[in-house]
């Protein structure tokens, strides 16, 4: 059974193949310098949340946590570069999912608009903490401190003014963020490299079933491949390739290829950074005991990656230096969180945008601005994280809410690639994609489990979205009804391409000639018709046939008098009919080979051929040369049966 969209009366049956073309596109301005920027304003913020978290879940044990995540963020990094490669007008997950249904798309579509309404609200929400900590004595800053969810709306309605000007302004804007924090990474990991050690790293503490809940819950900024795939409808295309035959291979991989090494080593490095930090603490506080040591870095857990910074900083160069480095650190990763507060907006744009194109979401959701930027979707992208911050109570509470969303998207978009037939995906393709779904699918269950208010923000997310879908196809005039694939076939958009007439001068017309019958006629006609060239084809059909000598190698049909007298009457009639005749002669111990052969050798348009007369003993001896010639034809050659 198939699930089709099928419009309700009075509106004719022949509506129902007719699909509305988008009547504006949006502009492919972005080159692969500033999606690497806006990945990477995603993906970067998994330093400043992951390392922290990872200390306060398994302390000095975490080490195995932080490189599972690095390991688990380059493996998905893999994936969505080859799932870039195969959709140029948008890869994320709605694009995906559609081949294996429309609702499927929109459930999944709607799962990520809930992880980025969620990553806008706490990157902007983190972006404040990282830059406040520690400061609270400046009236200020305690006032940002104080006020830190309507500070966080007043930054979101700012980077909705500059993504105004469309995703090349926003994408500038991630460059301009990104390359300090890539160069601050550098020279952190650099001050912490000669204090790096192993002396304080601990075996871990809990069962398996412990430390997997631990590892899934600091799964974090897994979002940005889903942003960043999405955003293949606007980069810039290859060189040679064109916006009716898209592609964006080359541009993707060098987009996601330099964040995904730099994220999945800085990450790793930074966390074993961190578990070296004990060394240093003795050295600037004194001596200290272990739980000392692990109160002062769970104090700090928000802002981790300043903290560091303050002591490498102040272990290398003094403690002035440390306080200096340390407000460095603190202002470019508020700048990295505030790009990915940047990212997760420019995301659901284009992602709500793609829905509104198809008919699931309001046809407003396409109304652009002069600057190629949907109205709706982007006040909706600013809107949904400012209510999430009106009702945020703290940070933790709007951790609680991460990774489910992001985590389910990824896991259909891997699914529906894993099942999809209708591109062409390699074999090891779908490995990669099978392997990676169904860890992916274990965390979301986790995730479920574990999480009751993750799970219930994304409960309410689908029911709005899909109600506002199913309001959506009732103001056009559509019902849901359960047909079979048969009848679904009946109405498929493609269904269109194939009605086209193909009525094109210079086409070739072969006709498979067994005795002068109606079929010569049939095929007179029709290259009459479409002013085709006819090529009249005498198989000569013998038992044992030496194709390397002997006079059937070099047979002509003026030598054989039944092809002789075909030929003869076709060139005839073709001439005073103002047609094309080639009479075209073989011998063969393989008719139906012959014709296959011959046909695809000619290039011909139209392959006809006449019913077999033989009786039914002789075609369960011999079999059906029109059966064989029907099984084996190329798809670009047309078949027609004349009896």
């Amino acid at each position: 059974m198939a699930e089709a969209t099928m419009k309700s009366p009075p509106r004719a049956m022949a509506d129902l193949i007719l699909t509305e073309t988008a009547a504006a596109h949006r502009p492919r301005n972005v080159d692969w310098k500033r999606a690497a920027a806006l990945l990477y304003g995603d993906w970067g913020t998994s330093k400043a949340y992951v390392i922290g978290l990872a200390f306060v879940a398994a302390g000095f044990a975490s080490l195995p946590i932080i490189l599972a995540v690095c390991a688990l963020t380059g493996l998905v990094g893999i994936n969505y570069a080859v799932i870039c490669r195969y959709f140029p007008d948008g890869g994320g997950v709605y694009s995906a999912a559609k081949s294996q249904g429309r609702l499927l798309a929109v459930v999944g579509a709607l799962l990520l608009v809930a992880d980025l309404t969620v990553t806008a609200a706490l990157s902007g929400w983190s972006a404040i903490t990282y830059v406040i900590s520690g400061a609270e004595h400046v009236v200020w800053l305690k006032f940002l401190k104080d006020h830190i969810a309507f500070t966080t709306i007043g930054v979101l309605l700012f980077l909705a003014f500059i993504n105004w000007f469309g995703p090349k302004h926003s994408g500038t804007l991630a460059v301009a963020l990104a390359l300090p924090t890539v160069v601050v990474v550098i020279v952190l990991v650099g001050l912490s490299a000669p204090h790096l050690t192993t002396h304080f790293l601990e075996p871990r503490h809990e069962s398996f079933g412990k430390l997997w809940v631990q590892f899934v819950g600091v799964i974090l900024a897994l979002s940005g491949v889903e942003a960043i795939a999405n955003l293949t409808g606007v980069m810039k295309l290859d060189p040679g390739a064109t916006p009716g035959n898209p592609s964006v291979r080359r541009e993707s991989i060098k987009a996601i290829t330099p964040v995904a090494i730099e994220v999945v080593l800085g990450t790793a490095l930074l966390g074993w950074a961190m578990l070296s930090l004990p060394a240093v603490l003795q050295k600037s506080m004194g001596p200290m005991h272990h739980d000392q040591i692990t109160a002062v870095l769970e104090h700090r857990n928000e802002d981790m990656l300043r903290f560091m910074g303050e002591q490498f900083g102040a272990a290398t160069f003094g403690p002035g230096f440390g306080i200096v480095f340390g407000w460095v650190v603190g202002i470019v990763f508020l700048l990295l969180l505030l790009s990915a507060a940047n990212t997760a907006i420019v995301a659901m744009v284009g992602l709500l945008y793609m829905t509104a194109r198809d008919g699931e979401m309001p046809r407003q959701f396409k109304r652009l601005n002069k600057h190629g930027v949907p109205l709706f979707p982007l006040a909706i992208a600013v809107g949904l994280p400012c209510v999430v911050l009106l009702t945020a109570t703290s940070f933790e509470s709007l951790a609680g809410l991460y990774a489910i969303g992001v985590v389910g998207a990824i896991t259909v978009n891997l699914g529906s690639c894993t099942l999809n037939r209708a591109i062409g995906f390699t074999w090891y393709d779908r490995a990669l994609f099978g392997f990676t779904f169904a860890v992916l699918l274990l965390v979301e269950l986790t995730l479920a489990r574990t999480k009751p208010d993750a799970l219930f923000f994304v409960m309410c997310v689908l029911g709005g979205g899909l109600a506002v879908r199913a309001y959506t196809q009732k103001r056009q005039g559509l019902t849901t009804m359960t047909v079979t694939h048969r009848v679904a076939a009946m109405v498929s958009p493609d269904l269109v391409a194939t009605m086209q007439p193909r009525l094109e001068e210079g086409q070739k017309i072969m006709v498979a000639a067994r005795g002068i019958t109606s079929v010569l006629s049939f095929a007179l006609d029709e290259a009459q018709l479409r002013k085709a060239t006819l090529c009249v084809l005498y198989v000569k059909e013998i038992s044992v046939f030496y194709g390397g000598g002997g006079a059937l190698g070099r047979a002509k049909w003026q030598d054989d008098p039944e092809a002789s007298a075909i030929m003869s009457l076709m060139m005839k009639i073709g001439e005073e009919r103002g047609i094309c005749v080639l009479p075209v002669y073989a011998a063969s111990e393989d008719a139906a080979a012959t014709i296959l052969d011959l046909s695809a050798t000619m290039g011909v348009d139209y392959l006809i051929i006449g019913a077999s007369q033989r009786n039914t003993l002789a075609k369960l001896l011999g079999g059906s040369v029109v059966t064989s010639v029907a099984q084996q034809l190329p798809d670009s050659i047309r078949l027609v049966i004349f009896g």
